[in-house]
């Protein structure tokens, strides 16, 4: 889970915090020694880390905060404010061109990045914007990055403009963007080649790009997982070609979160997009203060909302209903089949837990619900009759023996599922505020927990 160590690390301070009815300077200074180790153990640049215990030790060591009626958490709030400003405060969207102009976009980064997949999901978040983009196989090195540019093209619906391996990307740019024009697209996104390192071939042909094609915003993908690395590729390439955003892939693999909050500080060019996953819609916008949230624990439900409404096509009524069923408890095996399937087009529990800032303190339902497993368990509710999947009580031996006879598993593994099944029922009555509150069909725009 991303952030998941450094997350941890940081709530462990506030706790303390939390715990003094009166603050000492001494006690601030503890805190921000200790907020300061465990950013650098999260990979965060060190110039970075030693401005930021500065910005929020000179607010913090103040009078206010001292003699405040709840110094601990007017402290977080210092540390909340201005790990927002460190990230960039505002959120920056891809510029485009004024009315019907194209808008030429291209993509850059080093080979193992995800640099071609998130080009293609970049188109694909455009395209739902109501843009018309046209993505541009301009990477004739790599073996088979220009089908790989078509696939993905393909999944995103969006068309994929290529000339082979036989011209140079040059040409293949120019070319891409005189079919734009004739094609009504309005955004020309440019797959260029990556390297294993930053060398001078890529760099040239780069910047040959730019001097004949008008390029109207650089993007560079790079890996979050190599923390430090990627805010140092990311300096590198803005120094040589000049970049206009920065987006962090493979975010959800990176339990540390350095680059996040080092890359806007270091190079002062904006974080767009972060990469959560291998779908479209883990593509997510990057928010510095929902990200801030997220980091210190306090959960990123706004987020977690959209992501709902983009992923769950549930009807409101059929919604509301299946709501009011789950606060009493009363769900049957077609709800929770419903659930598992919401679930997993949310990115599964891991992702949903961390977003609420739940990942520590309910990591034990976690084990509840073993997303390897969802397939076994989508065939024992399969192998069900209407009626069985609609009234759970009728589940004596003899049917359970059949339905594991259906699934082509041990009738253990059936008594189990029901077992969690009856669990998850006590569960949901003790926890009426998660199902069928006010955020607009029931739970968190529509999306439902299979536990």
């Amino acid at each position: 889970m991303a952030f998941e160590s450094l997350t941890d690390k940081l709530q462990n301070v506030f706790k303390n915090l939390r715990s003094k009815g009166r603050l000492t300077e001494e006690d601030v200074k503890t805190a921000l020694r200790e907020v300061k180790l465990a950013l650098l153990e999260a990979d965060v640049n060190f110039k970075v880390v030693k401005q930021f215990i500065k910005a929020v030790e000179e607010r913090a060591v103040g009078t206010d905060v001292m003699n405040g009626l709840n110094p601990g958490q007017m402290v977080i709030k210092i540390v909340h404010e201005e790990m927002i400003s460190l990230m960039g405060s505002e959120t920056t969207e891809i510029k485009m061109q004024p009315g019907k102009a194209i808008t030429t976009i291209m993509m850059c980064g080093l080979q193992g990045a995800g640099k071609t997949t998130t080009t293609a999901k970049i188109a694909g978040k455009l395209k739902q914007k109501g843009k018309k983009p046209l993505l541009v196989a301009c990477d004739v090195y790599r073996p088979a990055a220009i089908k790989q540019l078509q696939i993905n093209g393909e999944k995103q619906q969006v068309d994929v403009f290529s000339m082979g391996e036989n011209h140079s990307p040059v040409d293949i740019a120019k070319a891409a963007i005189e079919h734009a024009k004739k094609n009504g697209h309005n955004v020309v996104i440019l797959d260029t080649a990556g390297r294993l390192h930053i060398d001078e071939d890529m760099m040239s042909e780069l910047i040959q790009i730019k001097s004949q094609v008008e390029v109207h915003q650089s993007l560079l993908v790079v890996d979050a997982m190599t923390g430090q690395d990627a805010v140092t590729v990311a300096k590198e390439f803005d120094d040589k070609i000049g970049i206009d955003g920065v987006i962090l892939s493979k975010m959800d693999g990176d339990t540390r979160g350095g680059a996040a909050l080092s890359v806007k500080a270091v190079t002062g060019k904006p974080i767009l997009y972060v990469g959560m996953g291998e779908k479209l819609s883990d593509l997510e916008q990057f928010y510095p203060d929902r990200m801030a949230s997220r980091i210190l624990g306090m959960g990123d439900v706004l987020s977690l909302i959209e992501k709902a409404q983009e992923n769950i096509d549930i009807d409101e009524a059929k919604g509301k209903e299946m709501a009011s069923r789950m606060k009493k408890g009363k769900f049957d095996f077609n709800d929770y089949l419903e659930s598992m399937k919401q679930m997993k087009s949310m990115g599964g529990l891991g992702s949903i837990l961390g977003m609420l800032g739940m990942g520590k303190q309910m990591g034990n339902l976690e084990g509840m619900v073993d997303e390897k497993q969802l397939a076994r368990t989508e065939a024992i509710i399969l192998s069900m009759t209407p009626k069985e999947r609609e009234n759970p009580k009728l589940l004596n031996l003899s049917r359970k023996g059949r339905i594991a006879k259906g699934a082509g598993v041990d009738i253990a593994v059936v008594n189990r599922f029901v077992k969690q099944f009856e669990q998850s029922q006590k569960m949901m009555k003790q926890m009426p505020g998660m199902f069928g509150g006010k955020r607009g069909r029931g739970g968190f725009g529509g999306m439902k927990f299979p536990f």
